[in-house]
């Protein structure tokens, strides 16, 4: 996450969904948030705001406190905290930026994991919001600071365990497309897992872990209700 993306369609697509599981649970939020970047124009996918009869009956209070903070200009995920679209949630968001050399880098970004999960440990319902989304264990570098860009499969493993944990992952270019890239997360997240794979603009998936019977029931009532911009996905028999 950084804060530059605040307010654009990917806000819609992620908060919808929270607000659409969250009544009822401790919501626990994992910002991962990484410094602003200004090499590309990511971030600037608003212009949803300007097509509320498209846009609005899905979530009418979100659209309208997303389009008063990209209006504002107060776009941070300090302004969500804030908002009051998420009642009695537990954020965490120490910012993903640590000096020295590559081992204390990777020392201090192991103990910034633990910090969040003590954060959220009252929680039974996390998301975790990392810029780009998984990376398989062996493939992530915990000293190298891209990677601070996205979450190793243990940690996605860890805050799930004991309850429901729901993973942003922003697509890529894997071989044999996105519905293989969800399928090779779904097998690796569990059979219980879930995925709800978001089609609009910028493609990207949440992947629900441990879902209870009754998250299960609001996910699908939700894709349903969010159709065609959310598709539903289960593991590969």
């Amino acid at each position: 996450m950084q804060d530059r993306y605040t307010g654009d369609i990917g806000d819609l697509a992620t908060y919808g969904l929270l607000r659409a599981l969250a009544d009822g649970y401790r919501l626990g939020v994992a910002w991962y948030l990484y410094p602003d970047e200004s090499h590309n124009k990511d971030g600037q996918h608003t212009d949803y705001l300007d097509d509320p009869d498209r846009w609005r009956h899905l979530d009418p209070d979100l659209f309208c406190a997303l389009r008063s903070i990209v209006q504002s200009g107060r776009r941070t995920v300090r302004t969500i905290e804030n908002s009051g679209l998420f009642s009695n949630a537990v954020f965490s968001g120490r910012r993903l930026t640590f000096a020295g050399d590559k081992q204390d880098r990777s020392t201090k970004r192991k103990n910034w994991f633990q910090e969040t999960l003590n954060d959220l440990s009252v929680c039974d319902l996390v998301f975790a919001d990392p810029d780009n989304g998984l990376r398989d264990n062996e493939k992530y570098q915990y000293g190298a600071v891209k990677h601070w860009k996205s979450l190793p499969l243990s940690e996605a493993q860890t805050l799930s365990a004991g309850r429901t944990g729901i993973i942003y992952h922003h697509n890529t270019r894997f071989a044999g497309g996105h519905v293989m890239e969800i399928q090779h997360w779904l097998s690796r997240l569990g059979p219980d897992s879930l995925a709800l794979y978001w089609r609009k603009t910028s493609p990207r998936t949440f992947f629900v872990v441990h879902p209870t019977a009754d998250i299960r029931h609001r996910i699908d009532e939700f894709s349903k209700q969010w159709q065609p911009y959310f598709e539903l996905h289960t593991p590969s028999p």
